[in-house]
């Protein structure tokens, strides 16, 4: 049996599917759906799994040893805002919630695989090398990047990781992110925006060596991800940290355009300042180095903003059924 927790989020969901494109079923999501008003519910109306427990009552339930024949757990559950500010919360959710689960794994050698982020590597002058000899010296910017860089921490000097696989999410966009707010990828809102305006409005640049929209991300399609986890579940002598990007940073406007081809239109990019409050935190460059993964013998090619956007777009941004579905799975 495979537990997904945060199962009904975005990657975890698209895990699901993928599993389930895989011909695995039993599996079990953990998770805490909130009010029908976001709809997470609607990411797992159309894929297979043999139960469902709420969030709070996972932990208790591995404490008590009430689940058995676990082979793995795939830990994305988590509060993933980087703009929240009850830092209580986050390292009670990301940090505690995550020693609990990973305690349990070790204990009872249950394969452990859970997201860490990008966002632990702050401005990036330490670079976005996934060596563990690096981590002391990342200084995340934001509570959730701290979250979850003091629990990749604890996973070293625990040991965690001589067994286990942590991976350092970058920009991940996707199908099964709609509940997701703010925090929905830029090609989500690029997507409505110009459904509902025609045009596009990106940040300007305020540093001189960057021009107006050439800001630059590794962005990652989710079904690499979640490619990469089925791999890394089939490989469990693969362990420690890793980046999951593509190793290609591309620009916004790279972004944009490839958004407005997908939707057969032509580019109207606007440029307008960026907020004060997010001047002081803002990355300008993120690209993750994929040597270890590639090291680790992951050597399947990652799929270009074009060719994932257009996907993305116009097989379910644009399309009546929008979500993964397990239909599509074979």
């Amino acid at each position: 049996m495979i537990i997904i927790t945060g199962g009904a989020g975005f990657i975890g969901s698209a895990m699901l599917w993928e599993l389930n494109r895989n011909g695995e079923e039993n599996i079990i999501v953990v998770d805490d759906l909130g009010s029908t008003t976001t709809e997470k519910w609607r990411n797992l109306s159309s894929l297979n799994f043999s139960d469902f427990i709420p969030k709070d009552l996972f932990p208790e339930l591995l404490e008590r040893n009430a689940l058995k024949e676990i082979s793995a757990i795939i830990h994305m559950g988590a509060n993933s805002s980087t703009t929240e500010t009850d830092a209580d919360h986050l390292m009670t959710n990301n940090f505690g919630y995550s020693k609990k689960i990973a305690s349990y794994c070790m204990a009872h050698d249950v394969r452990f695989i859970y997201a860490s982020s990008a966002a632990t590597y702050g401005d990036g002058s330490n670079a976005y090398n996934d060596r563990i000899e690096g981590l002391n010296a990342l200084r995340p910017l934001n509570m959730y990047g701290y979250s979850k860089h003091l629990f990749d921490r604890w996973a070293v000097k625990q040991h965690i990781l001589d067994h286990a696989a942590g991976l350092k999410f970058f920009n991940v966009y996707g199908p099964n992110e709609y509940h997701k707010g703010d925090m929905s990828s830029v090609v989500y809102k690029a997507f409505h925006q110009i459904r509902e305006k025609g045009s596009l409005s990106l940040f300007l640049s305020h540093r001189p060596d960057y021009l107006e929209g050439e800001q630059l991300r590794d962005f990652i399609y989710v079904r690499d991800c979640t490619r990469i986890m089925v791999w890394m579940l089939e490989k469990p002598s693969v362990t420690g940290l890793f980046n999951v990007g593509t190793g290609t940073a591309r620009s916004f406007n790279d972004l944009a355009k490839a958004t407005f081809s997908a939707l057969g239109r032509q580019p109207a990019i606007n440029y307008m300042p960026m907020p004060e409050t997010l001047r002081d935190k803002y990355q300008y460059y993120t690209c993750a180095d994929v040597t270890k993964l590639r090291s680790a013998g992951f050597s399947e090619a990652f799929t270009s903003i074009e060719d994932g956007i257009q996907e993305y777009v116009q097989q379910y941004l644009a399309s009546d059924s929008p979500y993964f579905d397990s239909l599509q799975a074979s």
